[in-house]
Formats: structure tokens, sequence, C-alpha cells
């Protein structure tokens, strides 16, 4: 019924008085009234009046009634606190609901639409219209939209707007009835003709009106924009197009070298032919057409390479061709001065004396040397006493003295450390849903809600509510945050709390609408600890229509958070682990029928789960790591074994047998003595080869890698006890990473120790046919095709006794294993540079490892390789050294001695005279240049970070989590901005934090992240600052008369809560100068920290929802006494950070923002946020990555140069190094491998081992054997002929040895379930094995063969026996 026509009724009301409640309780219902305004019944009406809505009511009749006036002040009391920081927007309220209820042209703008009966039984409004003119409407939301609510995080509009993003949805809001609101339907229809809507012009929060003008947190329009900043990880860079300036050149330079290459090629080509069609000329013309041209003529590839070649087919090392000059014993390869005067480096030689009498040492005496280290090793093996392991992952990948850690830790003891989190993600299962039928087809096929799904998962909710953990029986209550005191309730944030957890009241329609009304107005739907609670909160991966809104309804997982409280305490510590252990396996149980029972999914982590996966992850590779070993093993057992050329191959044998078999069954036709020796003789059982059981030096190989394990055990012993904890991680790594480097060391002894058999063995070349094998005769093989009576045979190799020849082996490669165990043990040592507790450990467990490991080749390995010698020279059965074979008969025309292998025939024959050809060392240096140019260009885009997935085993279920984490999270983690060792009782700095008040400093704390927050790509700020001290100073405000109270007779005692209210008053009622905008006034000092006290202890409430308890009670850090704030915070959001970038780059604004704030106002701040502590590594790892590999090179350069003794060959291998790890870095890009700590010591560790394949190429060039013999003057062939003797010498070693033996290992790792190990160590090892085989066998003869530095000549075997026999002697 309508009792009003709008528009006819002007100075007529449509309602007045109160005609009692709907229910029983509630609150009043005006009464239809259709008549002429009244005046107020007395001057304490109006007074009330005047007080609440304006001077405008100062006289005149109203159509409202006193109590009118008091229910409309207590229901707008709960609203009031929240905006009245803006007076703009208070001031619209109360003008809107003021005119609403007393204006005395109430009819012209109101209409009742329908009548009720009420308690009493008396006619009441049960609905109105209300004409509001767009102007009013538009700046009365305009004026609030904006007005924050710092304790929530959130915008006043949450709470008395329910969200409203346009007046119209503000409006409808304030109008719909609801048990906290209106009583009643209030309606705003659109105006009409012949309609007067309240249209008066609205206040404005950027006004000139002071008495209406807002502080700029909560008007945007006064607030100074901050100018642009890029956004972290976007600053300006040079670019060409696509490419940067740097790439731009580089490819410029690097297509013009190509070119130029090219052209030059192309002439020098056709100058060659017109070179050689005018010698053909001369030589037709001429009578000596028959006269060779000189050697000057022959060739223009290497000299002498096709009589090396010849001469390598005899498969010996002692051969030479017979057109070379043979200069005898100790002749060095040198210019014809050096030749005379040969150059000699000192320390070189001085090493080489030194490791020959250590390895004297060490052949002659194994079993003392074996007591001797062994008891060593069994001392460092003590510290195991002391072994831990580290799996918190705070102290596993933050650097002690980290910036953010020490924050970290200046927050938890201040504040209490952040709360334990648990959360669960429930999606849909795959085709076990039916959509709601609002819900598009699409759109249904990753939903999760629906009716049958919200009453299973409430049911899940309940009995996680009364889960009981195991021994001591803790709940959900007595482990929960609970922000309203040890009484209230706990934080869930689940959709369940929007239906108060239970759906009792709902059906399979109404759930729906519930689902949309509280996601539209979460304010309406408060769960029990009384904080709205957003969708964003409760919903993931909600779509949005073509509208651009949410559909809530279509949402694809439902978040459920269980806030769980931390402390410092171990004891409660160990109460909320408890229960988070009942609460995981409950959990696990679930996932596994929730699928089946209700076809849903869940992914979940609790506060132990992270740390409990990580130290699982290790022993899901055991298998694979120890088919990596046993792989590596099997490879060292085959290749290192000495396959005699006398003997038949296994298969040979058993073919051969299998052949002569059938004549064990016929009877022989002819006599004994007519048979021949070469006459193939039958047995039952086939003849396997004699090197099977005595040569193959499997025994030697698994001794070695027993030696690798006691490095590694003694290296854990060792750093034990001194402290440094280990991680699951190394024990996979390390063993591996240490049986790669230390069996390259053995192949190298190994062979060189051939190569001094074939010359000093007891198969050696004799200078007579008979007599005893002694070191003072040698003769001539008679089956040297080489043999010429001319040849000084002291020169012949003679016979040396086993102790001498490994001695001389060790003298020989020593210096080798020095130099690369030196640079490998610095390398990995540099990386203990990096402060990340697991990388540092890391790279000292590797330096202590490789060092230990290269002390045991020298030593203990050196007496097992002397012991195993005589073994096999004795002809007992390798591993069973009591059996001993028989000698066999050795013919005098077949040599008895093994030749060199395919990989050293190959390198002498094929490989070594190819790749020094000119033409070739052009194009290797062109592709190399090619390689490092996109390198350089590849590296540009190297990404920074660490997914913490990595870490986990392939199979845990916090993998699935961390997916929906990335997916449907739509939240940010908090940040805190604090502030340390401030008075905030003095008022110059409260200026400085406030942002509320007209006297705070424009560059407040406050001002400064609200400003922040409007440039979120460059701050990832997203949601208002909560202010601390802006909340309590407007809880100071008097107006607030249910905030701070204190006895009216003893204003020094505050009220309690339950206090009457004529027993109190305002707290600073009647004070002078009375509280006002400008601060003047305010307390300060002494008093400034008594309120300040109550305030954080008055709980937060609907009467005040200002007090302290709940928003601020841990914001504040008090000293003993209570005298002073020590720290506090500004609680703020981060934008939802979902990739590595975004939270690098989160911590990056963060810290700018806090280093802006503490230079403009002079404050101690610093930012704060969960995951800081993780990601502070980044903030200066690319320099710690450039100072650290550039230590690394600088030591690469002086040790190389100082053992090589040439700084032109040292720089070169310096830079062979440097291309080497650049490579490495170009496809760490392409091959998806993030820049952090760990690559970074996998990068170290890359320079370490790319020194590896170098210094034993560089060194045998440097130091070329003694008996080659060379007539090629100093220059460019000279080089030529030590790098191919270089390569000769030890490139077998080097390819069979450390690259096959790497390739082998890591190749196996490609099989492990580790996402961490298959990409920071297969990928990057994989990599690093290719690139320094290339680069070493490739790049670095070449580069050494056009510009390393003259070599020096090695004392002969003689000079060095000579010497030790004259120091004994004169010992």
């Amino acid at each position: 019924m309508s009792s009003s026509t709008p528009g006819k009724a002007l100075g007529q009301c449509a309602m007045r008085g109160s005609c009692g409640s709907k229910g029983w309780f509630g609150q009043q219902l005006p009464c239809p009234y259709d008549g002429p305004p009244l005046e107020p019944e007395g001057s304490k009406a109006r007074d009330l009046l005047v007080s609440f809505c304006g001077p405008q009511y100062a006289q005149g009749p109203t159509c409202c009634t006193s109590d009118q006036i008091e229910t409309l002040r207590d229901s707008l009391a709960q609203a009031e606190p929240i905006i009245s920081s803006c007076p703009a927007c208070l001031n619209n309220f109360r003008s809107f609901f003021c005119s609403f209820t007393c204006s005395p042209e109430q009819g012209s703008f109101l209409n009742v639409t329908e009548t009720q009966k009420s308690s009493t039984g008396e006619t009441a409004i049960k609905s109105v219209d209300y004409y509001v003119g767009e102007r009013f409407a538009s700046g009365f939301y305009d004026s609030c939209k904006n007005v924050q609510v710092g304790a929530t995080n959130g915008y006043a509009m949450d709470l008395i707007g329910g969200g409203a993003k346009t007046y119209a949805e503000f409006l409808k809001f304030l109008g719909d009835e609801k048990d906290i609101g209106s009583p009643f339907q209030i309606n705003f229809p659109p105006s009409s003709a012949g309609v007067s809507p309240y249209s008066p012009i609205p206040k404005n929060c950027a006004g000139n009106d002071l008495a209406s003008r807002c502080a700029c947190i909560d008007c945007p329009d006064i607030c100074p924009e901050l100018p642009y900043i890029r956004p972290p990880g976007q600053e300006p860079t040079c670019l060409v197009g696509p490419l940067t300036c740097l790439s731009f050149v580089l490819t410029l330079a690097y297509a013009l070298a190509l070119v130029s290459f090219l052209l030059g090629y192309i002439i020098q080509v056709a100058m060659r032919r017109r070179r050689e069609k005018r010698s053909e000329r001369m030589i037709l013309s001429s009578d000596a057409a028959s006269t060779t041209l000189s050697p000057r003529h022959r060739s223009r590839n290497l000299v002498g390479a096709a009589s090396l070649s010849q001469a390598d087919r005899d498969d010996s090392f002692g051969a030479h061709s017979s057109d070379s000059r043979h200069l005898g014993r100790g002749a060095s390869l040198l210019d014809p001065i050096a030749t005379s005067q040969p150059r000699q480096y000192h320390l070189n030689n001085l090493l080489g004396r030194k490791f020959y009498q250590l390895g004297l040492l060490a052949a002659s005496s194994p079993f003392l040397t074996f007591a001797i280290v062994f008891t060593a090793i069994g001392l460092l093996n003590l510290g195991w006493k002391k072994f831990a392991i580290e799996t918190d992952p705070v102290r596993l990948w933050v650097a002690p003295d980290s910036e953010s850690k020490l924050q970290k830790e200046f927050f938890d003891e201040h504040f209490g450390p952040f709360y334990r989190a648990q959360q669960i993600f429930v999606t849909r299962a795959a085709d076990t849903y039916t959509a709601p039928d609002n819900v598009s087809p699409a759109s249904a096929e990753q939903a999760v809600l629906s009716f049958d799904h919200l009453k299973y998962w409430l049911a899940v909710e309940s009995d996680i509510r009364e889960l009981r953990s195991s021994p001591n029986g803790y709940g959900l209550a007595d482990v929960c945050f609970k922000p309203a005191g040890p009484s209230g309730a706990c934080v869930v944030q689940s959709i369940g709390a929007w239906f108060a957890n239970d759906l009792s009241g709902y059906d399979e329609e109404s759930w729906k609408d519930r689902v949309l009304h509280c996601a539209n107005s979460p304010v309406d739907c408060l769960p029990d600890f009384q904080q709205p609670l957003g969708p964003q909160y409760v919903l993931g991966g909600v779509p949005k229509n073509r509208a651009g809104e949410k559909s809530y309804l279509e949402a694809e997982a439902m978040v459920v958070t269980y806030v769980v409280s931390d402390s410092l305490d171990p004891k409660e510590q160990a109460k909320a682990m408890e229960w988070e252990e009942a609460l995981k396996e409950y959990l696990m149980e679930l996932s596994d029928t929730i699928d089946t029972d209700a076809g849903l999914h869940i992914a979940f982590s609790t506060g132990v789960s992270l740390e409990q996966e990580i130290s699982k992850s290790t022993n899901t590779d055991v298998k694979v790591v120890v088919l990596s070993y046993l792989a590596m093993f099997l490879y060292v057992s085959l290749a290192l074994g000495n396959w005699e050329a006398t003997d038949e191959g296994v298969v040979a044998s058993l073919t051969h047998w299998a052949r002569n078999l059938p004549a064990l069954y016929k009877r022989a036709s002819v006599g004994s003595s007519s048979m021949s020796i070469e006459s193939p003789t039958s047995r039952i059982l086939p003849r396997l080869p004699r090197s099977l059981f005595v040569n193959s030096r499997m025994c030697l190989g698994l001794f070695g890698i027993g030696l690798v394990i006691l490095s590694v055990s003694s290296s854990v012993g060792l750093l034990s006890l001194l402290g440094v904890k280990t991680t699951l991680i190394i024990a996979e790594v390390i063993p591996f990473l240490v049986l790669a480097v230390g069996v390259d060391n053995v192949f190298i002894l190994v062979d060189e120790l051939d190569r001094q058999n074939l010359r000093h063995g007891p198969n050696a070349v004799q200078s007579s046919a008979a007599g005893p094998r002694s070191p003072s005769q040698s003769h001539r093989s008679p089956w040297d095709p080489t043999w010429d009576n001319s040849i000084d045979t002291d020169s012949l190799p003679s016979f040396r006794p086993a102790e001498e020849r490994v001695a001389m082996a060790l003298a020989k490669m020593g210096p080798s294993i020095l130099l690369s165990s030196v640079t490998e043990t610095v390398a990995f040592g540099l990386g203990a540079l990096v402060p990340m507790p697991a990388v540092r450990n890391f790279a000292l467990y590797a330096a202590g490892s490789v060092l230990l490991n290269a002390i045991l080749q020298v030593t203990v390995f050196v007496s097992a390789l002397s012991l195993d010698l005589r073994r096999a020279e004795s002809n007992r059965v390798e591993c069973l050294p009591c059996i001993r074979l028989s000698s066999r008969i050795a013919l005098m025309d077949v040599p008895s001695h093994r030749g060199p292998g395919r990989i050293a025939r190959f390198i002498r024959q094929h490989y070594a005279p190819f790749l020094l050809q000119p033409t070739v060392k052009g194009f290797v240096i062109l592709l190399f240049s090619g390689l490092f140019v996109l390198s350089v260009i590849s590296m540009q885009h190297i990404e920074l970070g660490l997914d913490q997935r990595l870490a986990l085993p392939s199979e845990s279920y916090l993998n699935d989590y961390f997916d929906c984490l990335e997916v449907y999270l739509d939240i940010g983690p908090p940040v805190y901005f604090v502030v340390h060792d401030t008075d905030v009782t003095q008022r110059p700095n409260q200026q400085r934090l406030c942002a509320r008040f007209t006297t705070c400093d424009d560059t407040s704390v406050a001002n400064l992240l609200e400003a922040e927050r409007k440039r979120p790509d460059s701050s990832f700020i997203s949601q208002p600052t909560a202010s601390w001290i802006d909340d309590f100073l407007k809880w100071l405000d008097p107006t607030m008369e249910t905030c701070c109270r204190v006895r009216k007779r003893d204003p020094s005692r505050f009220c309690a809560p339950r206090d009457s209210e004529r027993l109190c008053q305002p707290c600073l009622y009647g004070r002078e100068p009375q509280w006002n905008i400008t601060m003047i006034g305010l307390p300060e000092g002494e008093e400034f920290m008594r309120y300040l006290q109550q305030w954080l202890i008055s709980p937060t409430n609907e009467e005040c929802p200002l007090a302290g308890r709940a928003s601020y009670g841990s914001a504040l850090s008090l000293d003993d006494e209570g005298a002073k704030v020590v720290a506090s915070h500004f609680r703020t959001m981060h934008s939802p950070l979902r990739s590595q970038a975004d939270f690098i780059n989160s911590f990056a604004a963060a810290h700018r923002i806090a280093d802006d704030i503490s230079d403009h106002l002079g404050l101690n701040v610093f930012p704060y946020s969960l995951h800081y502590v993780f990601f502070d590594q980044y903030a200066h790892i690319i320099a710690v990555a450039q100072e650290i590999l550039g230590l690394g090179l600088a030591a690469v350069l002086i040790i190389t140069a100082l053992l090589l003794g040439s700084w032109r060959t040292g720089t070169i291998v310096t830079g062979v190094v440097a291309l080497t790890v650049v490579n490495v870095m170009g496809v760490m890009a392409i091959w998806d491998i993030n820049l952090n700590a760990i690559s970074l010591v996998n990068l170290v560790i890359s320079l370490g081992i790319a020194v590896e394949f170098c210094a034993h190429v560089a060194r045998a060039f440097m130091n070329p054997s003694s008996d080659l013999y060379v007539d090629q003057p100093a220059g460019q062939k000279e080089r030529d002929t030590r790098m191919w003797a270089a390569l000769t010498d030890v490139g077998p070693s080097v390819l069979s040895g450390i690259t096959f033996t790497k390739l082998i290992g890591v190749s196996v790792l490609a099989l492990t379930r580790s996402r961490l190990l298959e990409i920071y160590y297969f990928r990057m090892w994989f990599t690093l094995i290719l690139a320094g085989a290339l680069h070493g066998l490739v790049l670095l003869p070449v580069v050494l063969s056009l510009a390393g530095g003259p070599g020096f000549a090695q004392e002969t075997d003689e000079d060095w026996m000579a010497k030790v026999i004259r120091n004994d002697e004169h010992t």
C-alpha cells in the first residue's frame, strides 16, 4: 500500500515515529505517516538531532522523533568508526540517512510501498521507495569508495557497501533488509516525472571545505603522484632492433671475421693454384724435369705428419721414421740455440724430482705407505662422531649473516614467528562432475562447486575440527591462531564459513544464491572469527564472463587455510607440529578415497610437509646413483685392462674353440711326427686369453674407486669435526663428482706406466738377443724393422725395476695431477664464498674430497700400482694373486708387448695431423668464435630463481600442491614494513608515520606505501596498508563513544567493556584543545604510552572496530617495562606472485620502497615477508658470480702460468677455460637452467673441471717427451710438432679417462627422478663434459699451436735417478 505520493507532498512526511520491531528482538520499525512535519519533543531532542545531523536542523519542524534519532544514531554507530577518517564520506553518510529519517520535505522523495504488522500489533513500514538524484548518489559513492580500513588491509566499501563497484550497487546494499543494517526494505528507483529526488550537492573529499576534506590515503585525488619507475627486472637496455647492443656488436664482428676468412681462403687457394701451374710449366720446360722438388715445397700441411703416420703403423711408441735425425736420450724440442743450451724450467724439474722420490718411496715400501696413510685416514674419520645432517630449509638455503635472515630473526623476536599455514586446494577429479544449472558446459569441465561437493567437504572440515594428535591429543583449538584472544575463534579460511559451517538451511538451489551473495558482499557473511572473508581467500581459478565479471559458481578450486600459531618456544612449536603431523596423515588417507567417494581431488601442505619431503628427496634416487657408480666402475675396469697383443680376444677364442671342437671325435690321419707346430689343437674347454686373468686390472680399478669413497668419507669426517653440517644431496653428488675427477688421474698414471713399461719393462727392446735383462745392457730386437747399425745404443730403452717405472710414471704425470688437482681444489673452494649454507658446504666437501683423493692417488694408489705391476709381471691372477699362471713360449719374430690402442692410433695417424692443418685451424677458430658469440647472446636470457619443487621427490604430494598454488591462489603474501629504533611518543615521529591527519608528512610511511600501491607494476603492492598509529589516534576520538572510555570520577582508570555508560565517558572528553585532525593536543610522551597499552588490549568488536587487540595486537613490540615502542610494523599485501621472477622482483621492490622511506624520513625501516629470506641471494648473485668466476679465472691463470712456466700458455689455457664456462652458461638459457646458488657452484665446478681437460694437454705441449726427435727449427711448425706429440701423449688419456668416464656416469643421471639432480647436475655436467672435451681437445691444441709459449726440456730418467742416488749417498 502507498501512504504518500512523492512529488505532491512538499512539506509533508511519509513516515514518523516507531511502531515496534519485526520480532521480539531487532531494530524499531518506523510508522507510516502522511502528515506535516512537527517540532521536536523538546530541547533535548533538538540538541540530539543537531549534534548528529548538523546545524541545518537547528530550527523548524522535522519528520522524526527523538526515539528515531537515537535508533538512527545507534544504527550508524557501527559504520561511522569505519568511515570517520574521511569527513566527506561521513558527512554524506549522515546527510543521506538524516534526510531519509528527519527531513521536513521527506514526502517529496520518499514513498511507502508496503506495510506490515509489528510485534506490538501496530502498522509499520515494510518497504519504501527512496528517490535519490544521480549527482548526490554518485558523489556519495565517490567520497567513500577509496576510504581504507587498515585493520583488514581493505576498504570501507567492503564493509558498508558490500564491495560495491558502482553507486547503484552501493545504494542497493544500504537499502537491502538485513539483520545488521536496515530493518525494512529500501528501494532506489530511478527518478520519474513529477518527482523531486533527494539531490543536494555532495561533499567532496578533495574539495576546499576543510570540514569535509580527507587525507591522501582515503582520497587519491589529492595525493601527489609518484613518478614512473620501471618494474624490477625491466631496467632499460641498449637495443638495436630485437638484439642488445652487445649481441649486435658481437654478431657484426663475427660476420666480418667470417667474410674476411672466406675471402682470404679463396684468395689463398687461387694464388696457390697459380703458383702450382707456374711451377708445372717451369718443370716441363726444363731439362731436369725428373728432379724432385725441395722438401720446402712438398706440403703445406704439418711437417713430418706423413712420416710420423707411417712410423705409427708399427704400433710401437719406440719406433721412429728413418728420415728423422736421432739426437739421443734427453734431446729436447728446441730451436738451434736451445738445442745446444736446452731451456730448463727449474720448478718443473724440481716437481719431477720430488714426485719421483715420492713415487719411489711409495712403490718400494707399499705396506708402510698403506699403514701411514690409512692411519691418518682413520683419524680423520673419527669426525663422524659429530656428523649431522641439516634439513631445515632456512638453515639450508639462507646465509647465517644474510640481511634478510637477520631481519627475519628480528621480526620473529619482536612480533612472533609468522603463522604456520595448513593449506588445501580442493579441485574436481576428472569425469565425475555434474555442473550447476547456471554454469556453462565449457566451464563445467573444471568447476568444483556443487551442493554435494559442499556437503562432503563440510563433513571433512568437521572431522578436522575434531581431529586429535598422538600422543598428547591436541586439537585444532589448542594450536590455531585466535585473533580475539584465547577464548576467541580459530582463523579458518574456507567457503564453509559463508554457511556458518552448516548446510542444513540450504538446498540444491539456495546454496548458489548464498555463494554469490557472500562473494559479492563478504561483510554479510562474517565467519566466527569476525573478519570479512573475501572470495579471493576461499575460491581459486575463478573465470570471467564476457562482461568482465567474475563467475564465482564456476570456480575451479576451493581454497581452505587453517592458520596455526607459531612460537619461538620449542614446546609450543612441538605442539603445533604434532597436530600438523596428525592433519597430514588424515589428509594423506583422504586423498586416497576422496576421488571415489566424492569425485574430488585435494592438494595440500602442512607446516611439517616441506622439511619432511626435502629430507626424503635423496632416498628416491639411490638406485640411479648406484647405477651411475657401477657404470663408471665397469668402464674403468675394462678400460684399464692391459690386453696383450699376442692374446686372442674372448670372442675370437671361443670361436676358435667351437670351430675345432669336432676334431676331438675324429681319428688322426697322420702321425704326430708330421704335425705342424701351427696346426690347430682341439681342447675340451676353450682357451681364454691370459690377459683376461692377469692384466684386467679390475681390482686396481676397484681400489681406485675405494680411494674415492675414503676421500669423501675422510672429508666428511674432517668437516664434521669442524662443525660443518652435510646435506642429503651431498651424499649423492660428492662421491660421483670425486669419482669422475679421481678416475682421470688413475687413467693418466696407468697410461704413463704402460709407456714406461714399453720403454723399460721386461719386454723392452734390448741390445743383445741373449743374456739377462739388466739396466746395464741393451740390444736391438730382431723384429725391429727400423734397426740401423748407426744408432747409438745408449739412447735405446733399457730395463728398469717395477718400482722405478712406477716412480718415473709419477714423475712424468705428477705435475699434471698437481696442476689439475690444485686448480680444481681452488675452484671448488671458491664456491665456499657463496653464502648459502647448502652450497657453501657442498663446495667445502667437494674441495676437501678432491684434495684428499689427489693425495691418496699419489701415495696409496702408487703403492697399489707397484704391487699390481709386480703381480702382473709374475703372471699372477687378478684378484687371486696366490694363483700363478705358467709362462708361454715367446716367439722372437712377434712383439710381445702392447702397441698403442685404437684411440691412440686414431689420434696419432688421423686426428692430430688433420687438426693441425692450417685450413682446419682457421675453421676451428671460426667455429668456436661463433659458439662464443651465440653463448654470449644466449646467456643474456638466463633467468634467476630456484623453484623449490625441484628439491622435492618427483612423486611427492607437495608437487601437486605447488602447482595448485601457482594456478589457483589469487592473493599475494603479506609484507610488513618494520620501523624500529624510533621514538613514536614524539609528535614529529608520529607525523612521519601517520596518514589520516592534516599535519602528517606527505612522505610519511603510510602515505608512501599508499602511493606505491597505486603503481603495482613497480611496487608489487596490491592492498591498503594497516597503519596502527592512525587507527590508534582515531580510537581516541571522543565522538567514538564506545571506544576509549575512562571513569567519570577517576579518569586515570579505564572502563571495562561491560561497564555502564553512565559510569564512563570518552577518554579525551572535554579536553582542550579538542581532538582534531591537526593532531594538536593529542597525547605524547608517557600519556601516549598509557593510552597505547590500553588500546592494545581493548577487544576489537562491533562496538569498537578500531580497538587494537585483534587487529594490531602483534603489530607493536614494547620494551619490558612497556614504556617504549621498540618496533612496529605497517602491514600490506603483495600482488599474486606466480613465478620465480615475481618473487625476486617483489623482494627487490619492497627493499627499494623501504630504502626510499628511510632516505626521505630518516627512519630505520626494513621490509619483511616470509619468502624474502629465500630470495635474498638474488639481490647480489650476479655480482657474486662475477666475483667468484673472476677470482677463479685469476687463480687458474696464476697456477697454470706458474706450473707451466709460461704466461703465454697460461693465458691461453685460462682463456679456453673461460670460453668453456661461457658455453655452459649459454646452454643454461636454452636448457631452462636458472642462475642460483646451485648453478653458480656448478659454474665454479665447471671452471675447475675445464682446467682438467686443458691442463694435461698444455703441460705435455710445454714439456715434450725426451724421446721425441724433430729436425725442424723453432717457429710455427715446431709448435705443430709439439702439439702433435702432446695429443699423442695425453690425448687418449684425456679422451678415455676424463671424457668417457664422466660422460658415462653423467648419462646415467638422466634416469633420475629428482628434477633438481636432472636439471642442475645432469644437464649442466653433460654440457660441461661436451664443452670441456671440445675446448680441451680441439680449440686448445689449435690455439697453442698458433701462439703457445716455447717448450722446456725435461730431465732424463738417468738425471732423476742419478740425483736421487747422490742424495741418498750424501744422507
